[in-house]
């Protein structure tokens, strides 16, 4: 058997297994702590603009989806914006691209000193994104389903008079069970596939995935969106994930029954996507192909980072309305 990229969310089939989100707290509108208070007795934060600071990777799918929300809503002046290195070593996420290190309204170094200050006891992998409290340095949550769901539920006073509707209540029982099946074979069958280090964990996971991935084109060869006519939750998660596709996944995690550039549906709806107001101007393929190629040494020991694809395609017209 292949060594694992991360031994202990590997399973003794091969299989990899995410571990759970450490951190599970909530930002309500019915918090019944005051301003500048801790969480609750159910651990629900107040909700106060400008008090928590959003860590991401422009790297990485999942903090990425909470990164197009954020500024769909018009939150951007509610949350501030931290952003860690591409490059991860044992150390975890770093703040390497701010000034001296730092990040410069946590005064930390490393996100890990953050989950530290939260859970002195925590050895886990220490993930993004991070809903960070800035007056005590603690981290709300790292839970990245709930996260997105409350920016549009929990956060509607200080929505942009504009904004979408994200997550609208008489759809949420398709959604939220379309989600559940494009998380597990498409958000985290990629990394099912990469980290497998077993022959049979990996076809499995690859079936699964290119299975989906038909399903997904199908639906979206009758409607523009995954729910029809306008974008939702749903749709910013099945982006996140296609944008790295040919980038990082079909190379790296093995996934190359074919490139998104070769599935004309997705492409066109990924296209689409991109090229709407508040998701392609944070997409960094730099980052992207960085983080991937040069962190996961079991995976490419040499840390070569390739040059391509071409990514000039992501702006010609999709034709899809």
């Amino acid at each position: 058997m292949a060594r694992a990229q991360f031994s202990a969310e590997t399973s003794g089939g091969g299989a990899f297994v995410r571990q759970p989100n450490r951190f599970t707290g909530r930002v309500t509108a019915d918090s019944t702590s005051p301003p500048g208070g801790g969480p609750d007795e159910q651990d629900r934060w107040p909700l106060e603009a400008g008090r928590y600071r959003l860590i991401w990777c422009r790297a990485c799918p999942w903090a990425h989806r909470a990164r197009i929300v954020r500024g769909l809503l018009g939150l951007d002046d509610a949350i501030s914006l931290g952003t860690v290195d591409p490059i991860r070593d044992e150390r975890g996420w770093a703040f390497a691209l701010d000034p001296d290190g730092f990040d410069p309204v946590l005064g930390v170094s490393f996100l890990s000193e953050a989950y530290l200050a939260t859970d002195a006891a925590y050895t886990g992998r220490v993930t993004v994104p991070a809903l960070v409290d800035t007056l005590t340095g603690r981290v709300v949550t790292n839970d990245y389903p709930q996260l997105t769901l409350d920016l549009s539920t929990e956060w509607r006073s200080l929505h942009a008079p504009d904004a979408p509707d994200l997550y609208p209540v008489e759809l949420r029982p398709e959604m939220d069970a379309l989600m559940a099946e494009i998380h597990t074979d498409v958000n985290n069958g990629v990394y099912r596939c990469g980290f497998a280090t077993s022959q049979e964990a990996y076809d499995e996971a690859f079936r699964a995935l290119f299975a989906r991935l038909d399903a997904l084109s199908e639906r979206l060869a009758g409607q523009r969106y995954l729910m029809g006519d306008t974008i939702t939750e749903a749709d910013v998660r099945l982006f996140t994930t296609l944008v790295r596709f040919d980038a990082a996944y079909h190379g790296h995690f093995k996934c190359n029954r074919q490139k998104l550039t070769e599935m004309p549906v997705l492409w066109a709806y990924a296209r689409d996507l991109f090229q709407t107001p508040g998701f392609g101007e944070t997409v960094d393929f730099d980052h992207i192909k960085r983080h991937y190629y040069g962190t996961h040494r079991e995976i490419n020991p040499s840390g070569i980072v390739p040059l391509g694809p071409d990514d000039s395609g992501w702006s010609t017209p999709h034709g899809r309305g």
